[in-house]
């Protein structure tokens, strides 16, 4: 986003309390290590299918989330929050001290990968969408969970990988990005296309096709969280990560999540920077091709590492690369903290402040005025960068394990070691790339 967030640039390959080219041996030496140990010690799957239903969390914490009143009012909250943006949006200035790109840009975008991480599907629980047109069809008299049509489960998730990539692209490669009109337009035809789909066919749109939904919901598999037979259970997040479902349109998604959020770091560097300004193409075009050569790659490359690993199970190999999508959602987590983790906490900061004078008047509506960010990271970049090595790191040890537990129970007995390496060269692939583009700034 130009001009608006780039705090997220700090803590560079300068700042390693190593060099840049021993971290990412460490790192791809970890994820190989991790491997062997995987082979020694776990030779029998787990997870395979969500079989382990977690303890259960303590019952007050049970009835309070799993009551009426409080599923009321996370839609209240989520329909106040929506209002709220919706009146920033219309009556806000066209400037960047407008709330409107931040609460946009950050708190929705980056903010919502957070609160579902910790707390669950976080945006499935406050969807204004999805409180509209329950409150549409009610007013109908019609039942919000069933549409006129049944949605096509073969279409599954490439709704809202078409609608991740036109958020991807409104924010690196659209000329305007903070252009209050052309952000006011990307909302409105978000907010249109979804009511049209849940008035079509019914809530089972959103769990597919609600590009925000579905990114929620993803990595809140990740959260300790989930709901076992109507009980809320703690269980282990590899447990939770077995239950995504081997949908269509999966391996998009994750593609297009990873994909866009290293050439977000690949825009920042030197090489790139150079590239544009000594190049007769503008950078609009340079920047749209790019974006989707990054989208492809990570989908390709993942695709191909994944149907090269054989099947005990009589799939076809173009069926394999959705078995194991559900093992790069570790890896997308880690980037987003390793990418984007200081432009939540500043720019986030500094958005709370702006939304209390959301007219830029010297109103203080909120009694937030007067916070600002510390930029503590910018005093301690090396922190800054050790994070951003762990997080990667740990992202990819916990990706390497749960492609391990899934391999086990589709590989065939005599490969299950031999079989699992295309994709272990592509898990090291996506480590030493994703460090090399983080610190390449």
């Amino acid at each position: 986003m130009n001009g608006v967030v780039e705090a997220h640039g700090i803590g560079g390959q300068a700042d390693l309390p190593i060099s840049l080219e021993l971290a990412v041996s460490g790192a791809v030496a970890a994820l190989v290590v991790s491997f062997t140990v995987l082979v020694v010690a776990w030779n029998r799957p787990r997870y395979d299918g969500g079989q382990h239903p977690g303890r259960p969390a303590w019952a007050v914490l049970d009835r309070v989330t799993g009551s009426p009143a409080f599923a009321v009012a996370l839609r209240a909250l989520g329909m106040v929050l929506a209002l709220y943006t919706v009146f920033c949006a219309v009556a806000g200035q066209n400037v960047l001290t407008n709330p409107f790109f931040g609460i946009f840009y950050v708190w929705w975008w980056v903010g919502l990968v957070f609160a579902s991480a910790l707390l669950g599907p976080v945006w499935k629980a406050i969807s204004p969408v999805r409180t509209l047109n329950a409150a549409i069809a009610r007013l109908a008299g019609s039942d919000p969970d069933q549409g006129v049509l049944a949605y096509p489960e073969r279409l599954g998730y490439w709704p809202a990988a078409l609608g991740l990539y036109a958020f991807v692209w409104l924010e690196l490669a659209y000329k305007y990005p903070t252009e209050l009109g052309s952000v006011r337009f990307w909302c409105a035809v978000y907010v249109g296309a979804m009511l049209v789909g849940g008035a079509i066919f019914g809530n089972r749109f959103y769990e597919r096709a609600d590009p925000f939904e579905v990114y929620s919901s993803l990595i809140a598999k990740l959260s300790p969280w989930a709901r076992h037979d109507g009980r809320l259970v703690v269980r282990s997040p590899l447990a939770n990560l077995s239950t995504i479902e081997p949908t269509p349109g999966l391996v998009a998604v994750v593609g297009v999540l990873f994909g866009s959020t290293a050439f977000d770091s690949f825009r920042e560097s030197t090489f790139w920077v150079k590239t544009f300004q000594d190049s007769s193409i503008s950078k609009v075009y340079l920047d749209n091709a790019a974006l989707l050569v990054f989208v492809l790659t990570a989908g390709l490359l993942f695709s191909i590492g994944s149907a090269l690993t054989p099947s005990a199970e009589g799939l076809a190999r173009r069926e394999l690369p959705r078995q194991y999508a559900h093992s790069i959602v570790p890896i997308i987590l880690g980037y987003i903290v390793a990418h984007y983790l200081t432009l939540f906490i500043d720019v986030g900061t500094q958005t709370l402040a702006r939304a209390s004078d959301p007219l830029g008047k010297g109103w203080d509506i909120l009694g937030t005025a007067g916070v600002e960010p510390s930029y503590w990271f910018s005093y301690h970049p090396e922190v800054l960068a050790s994070i951003k090595v762990l997080a990667v790191v740990l992202g990819h040890v916990v990706a390497a394990v749960a492609a391990h537990d899934r391999a086990l129970s589709l590989l065939p007995k005599r490969d299950q070691i031999t079989g699992q390496l295309p994709l272990l060269v592509v898990m090291v692939a996506f480590t030493a790339g994703g460090l090399m583009l983080l610190f390449s700034a």
